[in-house]
């Protein structure tokens, strides 16, 4: 009888345990389900600057940006917030690793032990600079004027450096910029897989180069509401619906939102080209993931993507293994010639797969064909290793810029607009971002190697305008998730490694350009 009572006394401090636990988890959450909901009014005021708002209104919008930012800061990082994870940590460790509670106490704890270190009135300050820099940016684009950003540039440079000085850097001080990325990665990782790359995509570059087997490429008038029509037909296709989706024109096309229902991607058009189309499906790849999270996650932190080298991996994967597939214009190009049919006078599917494959060195990276793309990455990589030691002065970085824009793709870059200030990153202030492109690009071959063995008839599919299958698999295996798990946990939860690998990527674009420019399938 004694022992029986001793275990009933335990099982009643269990239930006492559980339940002031469970009090105290549902007290989180709804602290962080506020702080989620500013977070998402930040996307949101962003989201209207870039797209909507009229260009007088920066300034005030710069404060209302760091406002917003400095509250949910000041929210996530309080003493009360602290209290609930450390008090709810054996609590956590108990319960089921994949379980919302588990992954919500593990993910936001290590959120919170990095935000804590950086002051409120530091990150409403980054905020606000980037918010004023983003026009600011626009206009030297467009009249190809570096001098005139140079001062926003200084000003978002100067506040990312004091952000890593929060921090006790235990490698490279790009790590911690890195980690606001794609967590857990480190520089010595990404410099050691970018030297595979430049081993192995340079020379693949150079023979096809060699070939000169590049056709003529579709000239003539693209009018801007026929793409407008053809890119909605195609999205659609993918999974666009109105009641969840919307796509608008911007300067540099992204993707945003305010929840899993409501999708916002953007895009940009061209007069002489359909390179738009190719932004759309990107961006498409991306609103796809922040779709498709399991709506249980709504207005918690883990209700995004896991990191942004497995989120360009969706968009990539959407863009280029999809969009630049034979099957897929074997489906789609009489439609394309439809409508357009004096540029694609003489055009068939084969033919128009070849030319948006083309391989050519480029100026502008988000043109950029699969070949080249990653080494538009590793140069912005390295400079921005420079810019934040100091390595020269910011005055040069134009010089700097096109003197590796020569070394990499032996172009010379004419101005500006088409080389430093082509891209809206460091005017955003996301220093570390760029490396999570190329990242994306390996993490994608990886993921395709596992899709194409479940689904074997998934080109089939395509060629008849079906892409639910793919939808399908990557909400069962990837999307759903969120951010419960880490990057690298996740990687192997779909594919069966957390390493990120780049052979498969140089693989695969090995055997695709082989069978379009007649080159040898394995390398010399």
């Amino acid at each position: 009888m004694k022992s029986a009572g001793v275990r009933s006394a335990v099982r009643v401090g269990d239930i006492r345990f559980d339940a002031m636990s469970q009090e105290r988890f549902d007290e989180l959450r709804g602290r962080l389900a506020e702080i989620a909901d500013l977070g998402k009014v930040g996307l949101l005021l962003s989201w209207d600057q870039q797209v909507m708002m009229a260009p007088q209104g920066a300034r005030a919008r710069a404060e209302q940006v760091g406002t917003v930012g400095r509250i949910a800061h000041t929210k996530f990082t309080s003493p009360e917030i602290g209290r609930l994870l450390d008090e709810l940590h054996d609590w956590g460790e108990q319960q089921e690793y994949d379980s919302l509670e588990a992954s919500l106490i593990r993910v936001v704890s290590r959120d919170w032990e990095k935000a804590r270190r950086v002051p409120a009135d530091l990150r409403a300050e980054m905020s606000r600079s980037a918010s004023l820099a983003l026009p600011v940016w626009v206009e030297a684009r467009k009249t190809n004027d570096f001098a005139t950003f140079l001062p926003a540039l200084r000003a978002n440079l100067d506040l990312r450096k004091r952000y890593v000085d929060c921090f006790d850097v235990e490698d490279e001080p790009y790590d911690i910029l890195l980690d606001d990325y794609e967590r857990g990665m480190k520089t010595a990782e990404v410099r050691r897989i970018f030297d595979y790359l430049k081993e192995h995509q340079a020379p693949l570059v150079k023979e096809v180069a060699a070939t000169g087997a590049n056709e003529a490429s579709a000239t003539g008038e693209f009018p801007r509401e026929l793409q407008e029509q053809f890119e909605l037909e195609v999205a659609r296709s993918f999974g666009f619906t109105d009641d969840a989706w919307r796509i608008d024109p911007t300067v540099h096309p992204f993707s945003s939102g305010t929840a899993i229902g409501d999708i916002r991607i953007t895009t940009r058009y061209f007069p002489d080209n359909l390179d738009g189309l190719f932004a759309t499906m990107h961006e498409f790849g991306h609103g796809l993931y922040e779709h498709q999270i399991d709506p249980a996650l709504e207005r918690t932190p883990l209700a995004r993507g896991v990191s942004l080298g497995m989120h360009e991996s969706q968009s990539r994967m959407w863009e280029n293994l999809v969009g630049r597939s034979l099957p897929f214009w074997r489906h789609f190009f009489p439609r394309l010639q439809e409508l357009f049919p004096n540029p694609l006078a003489g055009h068939d599917p084969e033919r128009w797969y070849r030319e948006v494959n083309a391989v050519e060195p480029s100026l502008i990276r988000v043109e950029a064909d699969e070949a080249t793309y990653n080494l538009h990455i590793i140069l912005r990589f390295e400079l921005e290793q420079e810019l934040l030691a100091g390595s020269f002065p910011l005055e040069q970085l134009p010089e700097e810029w096109n003197r590796r824009v020569w070394d990499y793709l032996g172009i010379e870059v004419p101005d500006d607009t088409r080389g430093v200030l082509q891209d809206t990153h460091w005017a955003g202030g996301s220093i570390g971002y760029f490396p999570t492109y190329a990242l994306g690009n390996l993490i994608s071959a990886q993921i395709w190697e596992k899709i194409t063995a479940d689904l074997p008839d998934l080109y089939d599919a395509f060629e008849e305008g079906e892409f639910g299958p793919l939808r399908d698999w990557l909400c069962d295996h990837l999307h759903w998730y969120g951010r419960k798990f880490t990057p690298g946990e996740t990687l192997e939860r779909v594919v069966g490694t957390s390493e990120i690998d780049p052979e498969p990527y140089v693989r695969y674009l090995r055997e695709k350009l082989a069978a379009i420019y007649g080159i040898p399938v394995a390398s010399a």
